[in-house]
């Protein structure tokens, strides 16, 4: 938490989707906005209690594509109105915030300037503390300036249009001071943009000197550049967009335990080796311990299918609830505990060269770049992801190995596989790298011209 005087700034970070929320307000005066908040709003809640502020009104940057935003919960249990640019086309109500246009919380002032280009209706705003002064202290650059990088033009117009405005809105925001300090919507862990930092704040003239992507000072150069993204989207994006343009979302039911998940899907979030050690049959493995659990699970599961928790304990449960609630899962059955059924052995690094010379099938599971840069001769490359839907090209006939980096996506393409009745394998300790370290031939990928 950061404070000037009697203004109250506060960064609230979602580690699994790497989103962040911000609370801004003055004491002294009592009340306090709420910028981009979670669909778990209750820290929120928590924070301006103990500061003694109420919570006066939401701003949003933009429509979000990777997760549900919590105006909705804000607006119908609290009474508390949503600003949000026109072009944003909300089915809600709201006040149009404009280019420009000024929202004041006591002391602090929040100026809006519009930045198109990750989307039509994304506003940045610059904080100003008014009791000291008259210059701005703060930006909020939402999905537009990270640190480290600038966000992907290609979620909601084409993404030379987007590169384009893109490229015009930093151009907006390094007319700012060096030492206005940035505060991003994302850090490392999105997929909103490619090369983020972890690093959950900087400055503008930080970003002006080391930014790979305020260097470019070319539009053309930078056009080619952020266009040729190849990051897979966010899964679910179109319907997690119209989620949060359409009418408020309400907060979601409390789940109880049931006594067996019938037909429903099964998503197993307890750590892999306990899935693999028993589970129950078809159910899908994607830990709720490990990184990225809700966008890892919301690109395996079908949201037009209903869906069951398996986990080790209540509370590991309704942490992969809160999880999925966030990625726009909100028809949820329950949750079931325990594991037996199933199992499936883990391939070791050691044992794979005698597998692939008795003739079993690898898949290497990780995205397309990651391979380019070498991957194991004679495999095979699905990402994790698209499994569901290519899993029937895999062969019957022979045993499959998923292998990635470290094991995490091989443990849930298995999964995957295997709810298909493949006779999947992962490799768990370990990945394509480590493969290499032991001596084992790798390929590098050779684009034409090098």
């Amino acid at each position: 938490m950061l404070a000037s005087g009697t203004v109250l700034f506060q960064q609230f970070l979602d580690d699994d989707l790497g989103c962040a929320s911000y609370l801004i307000g003055d004491q002294d005066a009592g009340v306090a906005t709420v910028v981009d908040p979670p669909f778990a709003i209750e820290p929120l809640l928590g924070a301006a209690e103990r500061h003694d502020v109420r919570i006066v009104r939401s701003l949003l940057t933009h429509n979000h594509a990777d997760h549900l935003s919590g105006h909705g919960r804000l607006a119908l249990e609290h009474g508390v109105p949503v600003s949000i640019h026109s072009a944003a086309e909300a089915a809600y109500a709201h006040d149009r915030l404009e280019d420009g246009q000024e929202v004041t919380v006591g002391e602090v002032v929040l100026r809006a300037v519009h930045t198109p280009g990750h989307r039509p209706e994304h506003l940045c705003l610059v904080v100003l503390d008014r009791s000291r002064g008259d210059e701005p202290w703060l930006v909020l650059t939402g999905d537009s300036l990270f640190v480290g990088d600038a966000a992907r033009p290609d979620l909601a117009v084409g993404a030379k249009e987007g590169a384009e405005d893109l490229f015009r809105s930093l151009r907006r925001l390094l007319e700012l001071a060096d030492g206005v300090e940035v505060f991003p919507g994302h850090v490392a862990g999105s997929l909103c943009g490619k090369g983020m930092s972890s690093k959950a704040s900087s400055t503008i003239g930080y970003e002006r000197l080391f930014n790979p992507a305020l260097l470019i000072e070319n539009e053309l150069e930078f056009v080619t550049d952020a266009a040729g993204i190849g990051a897979p989207k966010p899964p679910n994006m179109s319907r997690i967009v119209e989620l949060n343009r359409g009418p408020f979302v309400a907060a979601a039911a409390p789940l109880t335990e049931l006594p067996a998940p019938g037909e429903a899907t099964v998503l197993d979030v307890r750590p892999v080796r306990d899935y693999l050690t028993g589970h129950r049959p078809g159910a899908l493995s994607v830990p709720v311990s490990g990184s990225s659990f809700a966008t890892k699970a919301a690109f395996v599961l079908d949201p037009d299918r209903p869906i069951v928790v398996q986990a080790a304990s209540a509370a590991e449960a309704e942490h992969a609830i809160r999880g999925l609630r966030s990625v726009g899962f909100l028809e949820l059955e329950g949750y079931v505990l325990g594991g037996d059924g199933e199992r499936i052995e883990p391939v070791e690094l050691g044992e794979l060269e005698a597998l692939l010379e008795d003739g079993a099938e690898l898949i290497d599971v990780r995205e397309r770049d990651e391979r380019d840069n070498g991957y194991i001769a004679g495999s095979r490359n699905v990402p994790y992801r698209l499994l569901p839907v290519c899993g029937a090209d895999v062969p019957t006939d022979r045993p499959v190995v998923t292998i990635c980096e470290s094991g995490a996506r091989a443990g849930i393409a298995a999964s995957i596989l295997a709810a298909q009745g493949i006779d999947a394998r992962p490799v768990l300790d370990g990945g394509v790298s480590d493969w290499a370290a032991r001596g084992g031939r790798t390929v590098e990928f050779r684009r034409c011209g090098n």
